[in-house]
């Protein structure tokens, strides 16, 4: 049986954003915590302490079913050891949801004898991954238990799997028993889930999912006890025997005890000391953040003007209508106001009831915040017999979403919950408001520049943990027509050791990124990009972009885009073409060959891509498509982003590129961070920071570095997003 109506039905509330539904998205911190842990008790078993491995929890080198804050962020930095038998480790925690942890580690391990057939090495350089999930909140009876992966991806150096149990007593005491396998199941077991496989998948960096809950079982157990709020103590009964490191000389485990002291100085930072194994004292100092909580109270922007009430019978007066002079004294009060609160005027429209206004937001990183203080100003500057508002965000020269209200609800509303505005309030497509806009006066040509310090980074190689090069950046942009914009960025290294990135063997694919050690190795000024765009509109819920020149570091070409994305979904689809040729190692003007020691770099790629907005601040992306060595594949991406502007996630690249053939990783993989300046100095700016961790540069799963890429630019203008942090239009 066909049953059409249910189907459309269910598309439309899965994809399309009614009002209600926008209003009901706007929830506050504290009920989208509920709403992600509805059953969780007060508590929950929350902590701020890690342990040796950087993992939440008040144990030492064991597990616990306790969880860091949500959306809390930890470095956790330790080491133990002497001399060539150091080790130290560095684990970067995110707490995924309340519920979810997931960790990344990087460990140097001296003295450890190298497997057979790989190279000799003084430290061994180990990367690892853990996820650990709450699978019961803890109850009055009930301990809170949590499963966990450690060291799932990757070498296994650090694998291991476990069940655990942690319930607390008088607030203070906490205890915890367990049973582990793989690390967690090499000493005193008591029992076997089959065979645990040794050799490794691939080159490193599959998931070791044939080890995973197999082989030996052993049981472990601690407490942590909290004798002040700052001074708490921990105690462990270990099941990890160190074989390797024991074998080596690495270490000697004459104990399986383990003790921990550690002071938490405040939120954002601890320490603690432990004697371990009966032979090694080793110590940890960790970092934390969360990005729900600003680093800076309160912040500092200026006070937004009030909205001005209209008198009693003013809207009635219509003259101004034919009045050239009020007209362009009220546009021009507009665009006074709004200059002063980093706004600016990009054109406006206005008759005897309606005024539409597109505006271009230099400041505000929330545009919700941007357009109540641009609604404020038009209650302020426009004539009161305009009634209804509507507000256009501008990217790059072309409509994005649209607002509108009624001037009279400003008046209602100012002092409500923003929730209320939010319910009668219309987004649309702002290509709607388009037609019969006269453009500001200072609209083009404008040109925009920066200059500050650059930082380019390579973390986590296998031969080195971090290199870096520094050095001084200038930026333009020359916007001469709408749509239409020539960009440009120059720099001049200072200081750096990026040009020491070994280059890894043949592969068999041509070398479209392992070869750049070669682009850093000039102390010249160097063209970071030298492009022209033009973006454009070709239709309702459509967007495109042409982009051609020096496109990036290593290539120049041509780019095409053409995304469809209506405001009102939580769906976007898109299109990308890139035509490429590499640039010359010293980045100016010229281009060398495309034929390298592993073939010849294809001319063409692109990708199809899927955007969607899980909800609860999730974003995912699906890229399908060919990359720049002509292998086919996929990415995989998922960010948690917050209202603030925070955003953290990871990304997964596989193509038809076997694991022999990318070489150590097996595939392209990585983390990425984007930290809003706003969040740190406590006064609004659209600027960001963004950083992805990613630990070797293959030539498998790699892609052209676009610049300006539309889906990216307008996602903060749709419904969605508007909704998420509408809590700031009144701010």
């Amino acid at each position: 049986m066909i049953c059409k109506q249910p189907i459309a039905a269910t598309l439309v509330a899965t994809f399309m954003l009614s009002p209600a539904s926008l209003a009901a998205q706007a929830l506050t911190a504290e009920e989208l915590n509920s709403s992600l842990a509805p059953d969780r008790p007060a508590g929950n078993q929350i902590t701020t302490q890690t342990n040796i491995y950087g993992t939440p929890g008040g144990l030492i080198d064991m597990p616990t079913a306790e969880m860091a804050p949500d959306a809390q962020l930890s470095t956790t930095v330790s080491f133990y050891g002497a001399g060539n038998s150091s080790t130290t480790r560095t684990t970067l925690t995110f707490q995924v949801l309340p519920r979810l942890s997931a960790s990344f580690r990087y460990s140097g391990i001296g003295g450890i004898m190298p497997d057979r057939g790989r190279p000799t090495f003084n430290t061994l350089y180990d990367r690892s991954f853990d996820l650990r999930y709450r699978l019961v909140n803890e109850g009055r009876y009930v301990p809170a238990i949590a499963i966990g992966l450690q060291d799932f991806i990757g070498t296994g150096l650090y694998g291991g799997e476990y069940l655990v149990a942690t319930k607390t007593f008088n607030s203070r005491l906490r205890v915890t028993g367990g049973i582990g396998w793989g690390r967690f199941g090499s000493h005193n077991s008591f029992g076997r889930t089959g065979t645990r496989p040794k050799t490794l998948l691939g080159e490193g960096g599959i998931p070791t999912y044939d080890r995973w809950f197999r082989g030996d079982v052993a049981a472990f157990a601690g407490l942590s006890y909290a004798a002040t709020d700052k001074l708490s103590f921990g105690v462990e009964y270990s099941s990890d025997g160190y074989d390797r490191e024991q074998r080596d000389g690495n270490i000697n485990r004459k104990s399986s005890f383990n003790f921990k002291a550690s002071y938490t100085v405040s939120d954002a930072l601890s320490f603690s000391a432990y004697s371990l194994y009966g032979d090694e004292v080793g110590a940890s100092v960790t970092v934390s953040l969360n990005p729900r909580s600003p680093a800076i109270k309160g912040g500092a922007e200026g006070a937004p003007l009030p909205v001005a009430p209209r008198a009693p019978g003013s809207a009635a007066d219509l003259g101004w209508t034919t009045d050239s002079t009020r007209q362009s004294g009220a546009r021009a009060t507009l665009a006074s106001l709004l200059e002063r609160e980093g706004i600016a005027l990009h054109g406006m429209d206005m008759d005897a009831t309606r005024a539409n206004v597109q505006i271009r937001n230099h400041r505000y990183g929330q545009r919700p915040e941007a357009l109540g203080r641009t609604a404020r100003a038009m209650t302020r500057s426009l004539p009161a017999s305009v009634e209804v508002f509507t507000i256009t965000q501008m990217v790059q020269g072309q409509p994005a979403g649209s607002v509108t209200f009624n001037r009279s609800d400003l008046e209602q509303l100012e002092n409500a919950p923003a929730v209320d505005m939010l319910a009668r309030t219309d987004i649309a497509d702002g290509l709607r408001y388009s037609d019969g806009i006269t453009l500001a006066e200072d609209a083009y040509p404008r040109f925009e520049y920066a200059i500050g310090p650059f930082l380019r980074l390579s973390v986590f190689d296998p031969d080195n943990p971090v290199r870096a090069n520094a050095g001084i950046q200038a930026r333009a942009k020359y916007h001469f027509a709408p749509g239409w914009v020539a960009s440009g960025s120059i720099s001049q290294k200072l200081l750096g050791d990026l040009d020491d990135v070994p280059l890894p063997g043949t592969s068999g694919l041509p070398r479209v990124r392992s070869n750049v050690a070669f682009y850093s190795q000039t102390n010249t000024p160097t063209i970071d990009y030298l492009t022209l765009s033009k973006y454009g509109r070709p239709a309702k819920d459509f967007y495109s972009r042409f982009t051609v020149g020096y496109i990036e570091r290593m290539y120049a070409g041509a780019s095409a885009e053409i995304l469809w994305k209506p405001v009102d979904s939580r769906l976007g689809l898109g299109a990308e073409l890139n035509y490429v040729q590499p640039r010359e190692f010293d980045q100016r003007l010229g281009l060398r060959t495309r034929n390298t020691t592993g073939g010849v770099i294809p001319e063409w790629n692109g990708h199809a891509s899927a955007y969607y907005d899980v909800g609860y601040g999730f974003h995912g992306q699906l890229d399908v498509g060919w990359y720049l060595a002509g292998d086919f594949g996929a990415t995989l991406a998922v960010d948690r982003v917050f209202a603030n502007g925070w955003s953290i996630g990871a990304y997964v690249t596989k193509t038809d590129v076997s694991s022999a053939t990318f070489g150590e990783g097996s595939f392209d993989k990585g983390i990425r961070i984007e930290v809003p300046f706003a969040w740190g100095v406590g006064t609004p700016t659209i600027q960001t920071s963004k950083t992805t961790l990613q630990s070797l540069s293959r030539d498998g799963g790699a892609r052209l570095d676009v610049d300006g890429r539309i889906y990216d630019l307008i996602k903060e203008t749709d419904a969605l997003s508007l909704a998420n942090t509408w809590g700031r239009f009144w701010r």
